[in-house]
């Protein structure tokens, strides 16, 4: 059995995803990796991937997703080679999270495709939205990476495809307890920025992770370090909160340790506006902003917010044996067309 399996390399969480799920899928089939995304800053350790350019979020110079930097970045023609170089008729089953080359050159084949990703939930309209819902941002999500099945990961089952999060083993092996320090991670705000906030909250200790950091250095209560898996799994332990956008990986591992979390969305994120909306009916405190007035909310969720926990979480072992499922389809299709 082979099965390509797509990974959108913007952002963390699609490749921590998938370093939890490829190892389970491996045991019963042989899987070719396809990693996209031109700001790709990870990769798959000891196993063999192919990179492709596909498409990325740009970001403007005051951390909101600029749609036209996005759009102009785009190359339609290396794109267009990109899925035409990709083969799903040689696979039983080609599973795409959220990324756009392996999903678009299996959407008219009879290999079965799978979207396996936190996007795919919104396919829902069950799934919470901001009281401002953006036509424009909801066609983006269903047609980015079309897939044939979806399978979604929420906060909450709002749907009979979506499940729990996916956790990766490396936060199920901490052993989480509360210090006096709040893990920050906050990547599309400027972290002298947040120095300056953090400075004026002295009875706490504040754990800035910032991607434009490279030397960890300290000012009064105040320590920004540069991203780096370890300190942050080291910190977000022993933290007694957790203050980060509202990505869902990084809320969902939040929650699953006990952590009190205040998310910020990022700015023109429509994503995280949902999860943010998400977040909130659950109980989670979300700030949209951060001006003048944040310290005082800071201060507050601090004092008195209560700790929001996971319900639930997925089981690899049982998303493998529903995937494996859909190559039932594949034989299917090949028996119908006479390719047996």
């Amino acid at each position: 059995m082979k099965v390509l399996y797509g990974i959108q390399g913007t952002g963390h969480g699609h490749i921590s995803r998938a370093r939890e799920i490829i190892p389970h899928l491996s045991k019963h089939a042989t899987i070719d990796v396809l990693i996209s995304g031109y700001n790709c800053k990870m990769n798959l350790e000891n196993t063999a991937v192919s990179h492709k350019r596909g498409i990325s979020l740009t970001y403007d110079e005051g951390g909101s997703v600029s749609y036209l930097k996005t759009a102009l970045n785009i190359q339609p023609v290396t794109f267009l080679r990109d899925i035409n170089s990709v083969n799903p008729d040689k696979y039983d089953l080609v599973i795409s999270d959220y990324e756009p080359v392996t999903a678009w050159a299996a959407i008219n084949s009879q290999t079965p495709s799978v979207g396996l990703s936190h996007q795919a939930s919104f396919l829902s309209g069950n799934c919470p939205r901001p009281k401002k819902k953006s036509l424009f941002s909801e066609s983006i999500l269903k047609y980015f990476a079309p897939v044939n099945h979806p399978i979604g990961f929420h906060f909450q089952r709002y749907d009979s495809f979506i499940l729990p999060p996916v956790i990766r083993q490396e936060i199920r092996n901490l052993n989480p307890v509360q210090k006096n320090h709040v893990t920050v991670y906050l990547p599309s705000f400027d972290h002298e920025t947040l120095v300056s906030i953090f400075l004026q909250c002295t009875e706490t200790e504040w754990h800035i992770f910032s991607p434009f950091c490279d030397k960890e250095y300290h000012n009064k209560n105040v320590w920004v370090r540069p991203v780096g898996n370890e300190p942050f799994l080291k910190s977000i332990e022993s933290s007694k909160g957790v203050l980060a956008g509202a990505g869902f990986e990084t809320c969902a591992e939040a929650m699953y340790l006990g952590k009190k979390l205040l998310a910020v969305p990022i700015k023109n994120q429509y994503e995280q506006y949902c999860n943010a909306a998400a977040l909130s009916k659950m109980g989670v405190v979300t700030v949209n902003h951060i001006d003048p007035d944040f310290i005082s909310v800071v201060q507050q969720w601090l004092d008195g917010a209560d700790i929001i926990r996971l319900h639930e979480t997925a089981d690899i072992n049982e998303l493998a044996e529903l995937l494996f499922r859909f190559t039932s389809l594949r034989t299917a299709a090949r028996i119908k067309t006479g390719a047996f």
